[in-house]
């Protein structure tokens, strides 16, 4: 399955592709049983839920959930109290640096050169000025950051979103969000740059940027999470409701965010993605 032109150890042979793969083909194992076509009101409140295989990922949610409680929230309360406030938002910063090109591979591929512009100043000024990116000085230049990923892309093209999917370690999700992840790592020059065993400061890199990740993105939504799960009647159902809703946000931001191009260099101010 492996295609000669990639390198030995691709991100198509990593064991995150196999891990990735098999989760999504897992959630779809069981499905939700549609309500009868004589219950017009039950009909319409399983289309508007759009979540036939909720059964499946309410298992993949309590996975996530006991792996979350165990694992990730007692690394991310060590890590919030071991690590001073500015030294975590210079770390996130690091790591919003080191996907940027990403960022910019999709501005591309979404026509929004504007967008892709803002981005590739980002890189320029923040790994220099911003001291490889501890400092976010190109906010404060007049380069605001935005959101972007392959599954935003394929929303800009018109894929639908498709039913909800909670998949574990990955969490709220869709099949065309999921499809985006997987084209966000082969998008990302560092899925192909060090690869093979003669590279081990490269692997100690890459694992190192995924714990660093996952522990950042986790301590940044701990008080959140935390009041939902204490306070929600049914925790799942509202974090189902809240993906969506950031997700078509985001989207939304994306299609009016219709800024006149003008060189790279010359600022724009973020008020102006209304036109």
């Amino acid at each position: 399955m492996r295609p000669a032109v990639f390198p030995r150890r691709s991100f198509f042979g990593t064991p995150r592709f196999a891990a990735f793969l098999a989760l999504v083909l897992f959630g779809m194992a069981g499905c939700a049983t549609k309500p009868p076509a004589d219950d017009p009101d039950a009909v319409a409140d399983y289309q508007q839920t759009n979540d036939p295989l909720e059964p499946t990922n309410r298992v993949f949610y309590a996975i996530n959930n006991g792996l979350d409680t165990v694992i990730l929230r007692p690394a991310a309360l060590a890590y919030r109290w071991a690590v001073p406030g500015p030294v975590r938002t210079g770390v996130h910063n690091v790591l919003a640096n080191i996907g940027l090109p990403i960022q910019f591979a999709n501005d591309a591929l979404e026509g929004k050169p504007r967008r892709a512009g803002d981005t590739t100043m980002r890189l320029l000024i923040n790994t220099t000025a911003g001291v490889f990116g501890i400092f976010d000085v190109a906010t404060k230049w007049g380069y605001p950051d935005h959101d972007s990923d392959f599954g935003m892309t394929m929303a800009l093209w018109g894929a639908p979103e498709g039913p909800f999917l909670f998949l574990p370690v990955l969490g709220p999700s869709n099949p065309r969000d999921a499809v985006g992840f997987g084209m966000d790592i082969a998008l990302d020059p560092f899925t192909w740059i060090g690869t093979g065993p003669n590279h081990p400061g490269w692997t100690a890199f890459k694992w190192t940027r995924t714990g660093l990740n996952a522990i950042d993105s986790r301590e940044r939504v701990l008080d959140a999470l935390d009041q939902i799960k204490k306070t929600a009647l049914d925790p799942y159902a509202t974090f189902r409701s809240l993906y969506r809703q950031h997700r078509r946000a985001q989207i939304e931001d994306l299609r009016n965010d219709n800024r006149a191009t003008v060189p790279v260099w010359f600022p724009q101010p973020a008020a102006a993605s209304a036109k």
